[in-house]
């Protein structure tokens, strides 16, 4: 984990794609897409059925190193939202385990905006916690501290001739109306079985908006490696 400050607080950001909030020891993932290969497989692209067993074991990591004692989805838990009825024993076992170890809230998504209460846990569109709004979607000209997901960010760069491609996590940057820095922040994907966006595709860079900056974040060898992918002119 390496710490990172947002918002006048600090922070750390996993290896594993998680946010933890040591303030309120919550872990923070977004888009898990549980159940996204049963989906495909109903629809005639059969892969290989095992990312939500995979994605629940990353989770249960993620809770033992950072030690949180709340656990908030930011949205696209699953695939659809029929797919904790497609959860095979196995999956819906772990699942069972961890939302009775920890406080676990579901914010709902795009993928499920239907989703039913009923693989444990609570229930929301939307949460605000101290002043920091989290949600699935950023919303553009949100002046407030918020954290989201959606995106699936995904830092692209050229380095030796080699094209990388990783997953991260995009901050922007901020003065609130009181003086205080504030910012957003679109974290990466969480499941398994997710792809990714250019972390400096327009569309990610609009949704931040109004800000200062707007950088790429990701832990690199126990530090954090920023990269700047948009920045207000002088």
């Amino acid at each position: 984990m390496v710490p990172l400050s947002f918002a006048g607080e600090e922070w750390l950001l996993t290896e594993g794609r998680a946010l933890y909030w040591p303030r309120e020891r919550a872990l923070l993932v977004a888009d898990l897409h549980l159940e996204k290969g049963s989906f495909f497989a109903r629809h005639g692209q059969p892969i290989p059925p095992y990312d939500s067993r995979e994605t629940l074991e990353r989770v249960a990591l993620a809770i033992r190193e950072t030690g949180a004692r709340r656990v908030i989805t930011l949205g696209d838990n699953f695939h659809d939202s029929d797919g904790s009825t497609r959860l095979e024993p196995h999956a819906a076992g772990m699942l069972d385990a961890l939302t009775r170890a920890v406080d676990w809230v579901w914010i709902t998504g795009n993928h499920d905006p239907e989703m039913e209460a009923r693989c444990g846990g609570t229930l929301a569109e939307e949460l605000e916690i101290g002043g920091t709004i989290l949600r699935h979607r950023a919303k553009a000209g949100e002046i407030r501290p918020e954290l989201s997901g959606h995106y699936h960010p995904r830092l692209q760069l050229k380095v030796r001739q080699r094209h990388i491609r990783r997953p991260c996590a995009v901050v922007s940057a901020n003065d609130g109306p009181d003086g205080k820095p504030t910012g957003r922040m679109i974290l990466p994907a969480f499941g398994a079985y997710t792809g990714g966006m250019n972390a400096a595709d327009p569309e990610i860079l609009k949704a931040l908006q109004p800000a200062e900056r707007i950088d790429a974040v990701v832990p690199a060898k126990g530090k954090l490696a920023r990269f700047n992918l948009w920045h207000r002119a002088a």
